[in-house]
């Protein structure tokens, strides 16, 4: 005998739908988002194992607002699985009524799946480590939204009433920002001239070489230019702002990035993915934040049709092919991709694969699908055995 739980989670309070093993309702009332009221709930379950076994939780939501729900749960014994939304939602519509939605019908649904299904993802307690790089991940991520924001804006605002200045900076960089900051409409630039532009921008730690030349191409910009357009004294200062602030958005973001990486040092698997060609310390944190614990994986063809890299069979009569995936984890996708570019860069043995690739005819963008996924397995395998990535010696051929 067994019992089945399912959570419908919320801001303010969950929906709570206990049923037996044969579908036959149990408990189904809402649970309020605090430490008191979940509480309750385990004490409630309690009992009902006592008279229908062991009860096994779904939950639709992990982290953020389920993240005391899915702390006390497991503290508590109870085994804990993950009920994708998509899931829930496929369930509910192929039922009578199935468009209604209501937070009550969704637990119930959550419930219903948890008693169906045996290869829902168990929900462990994660390690301090992994949910400090989650966070910081996150963190870094909307921070690099933020920046190209602010960069898209103030390229506008620069188009709009010095264009030439705007083709020789570039807001990425710290001299160009430095120089924005102080100095915008093309007045203000020939007024203070090569020499002095130059001189404040090495006073803030440019290197000479650069603000030299950098002073120089606005100067030359400046002077091909001599009408002012309209509203160029507030669009400057609107500038000048954005500049300011993307200044401190690149201090943070490299702060940000040295604390990752101390986090990837620190962590046990991350000198092991590091190994691999192509996984720098964001990326291996990107991965570490996605996926937690390489144990929820049984291969590297899971870890693959995770990340949305392996192929998806379509069979129907006497059609059947491959396609490629459109669904899986794009965090995991990006940073397999991305890693396999970086690879092919610096790494001889990716080189030829990708090489290889393209021989067959495949696109750049397909040939480095297909190193992605092939270093999928690799990564897997390092993590499996614990045994950092060596690079295969070139075969020889025999006389």
């Amino acid at each position: 005998m067994s019992a089945h739980a399912g959570f419908d989670i919320a801001k303010e309070f969950h929906w709570l739908t206990v049923i037996d093993d044969r579908a036959r309702l149990l408990l189904h009332h809402r649970v309020d988002n605090d430490s008191a009221a979940i509480t309750e709930a385990i004490e409630e379950f309690n009992a009902v194992e006592a008279e229908h076994g062991p009860v096994t939780v779904g939950l639709d939501v992990l982290g953020g607002i389920s993240g005391l729900l899915a702390a006390m749960l497991p503290a508590q014994g109870f085994r804990c699985v993950h009920v994708p939304g998509l899931a829930v939602n496929r369930a509910r519509r192929g039922t009578r009524g199935g468009e209604n939605k209501s937070d009550p019908r969704d637990a119930k649904v959550i419930a219903e799946q948890v008693l169906l299904r045996d290869d829902l993802r168990v929900v462990e307690l994660p390690e301090e480590t992994t949910v400090e790089l989650r966070l910081l991940v996150s963190h870094r991520t909307n921070l690099v939204k933020d920046t190209t924001m602010r960069i898209n804006r103030l390229r506008d605002l620069l188009t709009a009433i010095h264009p030439g200045l705007d083709r020789v900076v570039e807001p990425r960089h710290k001299g160009s920002l430095l120089l924005l900051s102080r100095y915008v409409t093309p007045a203000e630039i020939r007024q203070a001239g090569t020499t002095r532009i130059t001189s404040y921008l090495t006073r803030r730690g440019v290197k000479n070489t650069t603000a030299q030349a950098l002073a120089e191409a606005a100067v030359t910009a400046a002077r091909s230019q001599q009408l002012a357009v309209t509203g160029e004294r507030r669009t400057a200062a609107l500038i000048r702002e954005f500049a300011d602030e993307l200044l401190l958005l690149r201090s943070r973001l490299k702060a940000l990035e040295n604390e990752i990486g101390q986090l990837v040092e620190a962590h046990p698997d991350g000198a092991l993915i590091r190994s691999l060609p192509g996984m720098g310390a964001t990326l291996t944190a990107e991965f570490l934040a996605a996926i937690g614990s390489i144990r929820r994986f049984a291969g590297g063809d899971a870890l693959a049709a995770a990340s949305g890299l392996a192929p998806v069979l379509t069979q129907s009569g006497k059609t059947r092919y491959s396609r490629s995936a459109t669904g899986g984890d794009k965090t995991l996708k990006r940073v397999f991709y991305q890693s396999a570019f970086c690879a092919i860069k610096n790494d001889p043995a990716s080189r030829t694969y990708y090489d290889r690739k393209r021989a067959e005819g495949k696109r750049h963008h397909q040939a480095l699908i297909a190193l992605a996924r092939r270093r999928v397995n690799v990564l897997y395998a390092i993590l499996r055995d614990r045994r950092p990535y060596q690079a295969r010696p070139p075969l020889r051929l025999v006389a």
